[in-house]
């Protein structure tokens, strides 16, 4: 697959659009950038199995960088529940490994597709709905984070999501406001998406079909160009927030969800088929 300059200019749109609803909705970009990376790369000749499979992990490898940012803007105002970070990251980096160098590797680009339309649904259907759920408890001991953690990473590497979806429901329930279940997220994303992109690196060596300039299972040339965009456009994302409808525009966005988890239905579908 030669890397035209076209690939370029898709993969800079797709990152300025994932980092501009990153910073205007609080949502990881995985959901969107997954469709997309996926059909970029089976496009241009990549299996449609290994292209979401590369997609996941790609998107998932974006998060590193983008978390980054994000959470520097967060720990600024004091949001940042750097307890709750520490209890859950130890099971978030197992849950992360175990899906990415078990499950993930194991599983057909197809049975990944489904998961991954199922995901996107029920995150749609929670956007759209715009439910909070009612705070009834605290925080649970360490036992509790850890299996919680293990769970938000699991999820997260079977998706390439940044858990935030999990993460954040998880934690108003726990009685955690909202802005700090908010903040305290975006600083779950990098160890979920340290532990996760290992996995990917490592259960890709080798893998049939890959293209030029992969590292096992990440797509080189698409983290460098979506990564740069994202970061530049989440700050842009996050003012245009305080000026804009946002419990409207999270419907809208809802609606290109349940069109994304479609596509990638069909394609799980037909994979199998």
């Amino acid at each position: 697959m030669p890397f035209e300059p076209l690939i370029v200019v898709e993969l800079a749109l797709l990152g300025l659009g994932a980092g501009f609803l990153a910073g205007l909705l609080g949502v990881g970009g995985g959901m969107v950038m997954v469709p997309f990376v996926s059909a970029i790369l089976a496009a241009r000749g990549v299996n449609a199995g290994l292209a979401v499979k590369m997609a996941i992990a790609t998107s998932m490898a974006t998060i590193i960088f983008t978390s980054i940012s994000s959470v520097r803007a967060h720990h600024k105002k004091g949001a940042v529940r750097w307890d709750i970070v520490k209890g859950l990251a130890p099971g978030i980096v197992l849950g992360g490994l175990a899906a990415s160098l078990g499950v993930f590797a194991v599983l057909k680009g197809s049975a990944l597709a489904l998961v991954f339309a199922a995901f996107v649904g029920f995150s749609a259907t929670q956007m759209f709905l715009d439910k909070k759920p009612a705070p009834t408890r605290g925080i649970p001991g360490t036992p509790g984070l850890l299996g919680a953690g293990g769970v938000i990473g699991f999820l997260s590497g079977l998706v390439g999501a940044g858990g935030g979806f999990v993460s954040v429901p998880f934690m108003t329930w726990c009685n955690v406001p909202i802005h700090n279940a908010v903040a305290t997220s975006a600083a779950l994303g990098f160890p979920i998406a340290v532990a996760n992109v290992i996995g990917y690196v490592i259960a890709g060596q080798g893998a049939l079909g890959l293209p030029p300039y992969s590292l096992g299972y990440v797509w080189l040339p698409g983290l460098a160009v979506i990564a740069c965009c994202s970061v530049l456009m989440a700050p842009v994302g996050a003012k245009a927030a305080h000026a804009l409808p946002v419990k409207k525009l999270k419907r809208v966005f809802a609606a290109i969800l349940y069109a994304l988890a479609a596509y990638m239905l069909y394609k799980g579908v037909t994979a199998i088929a």
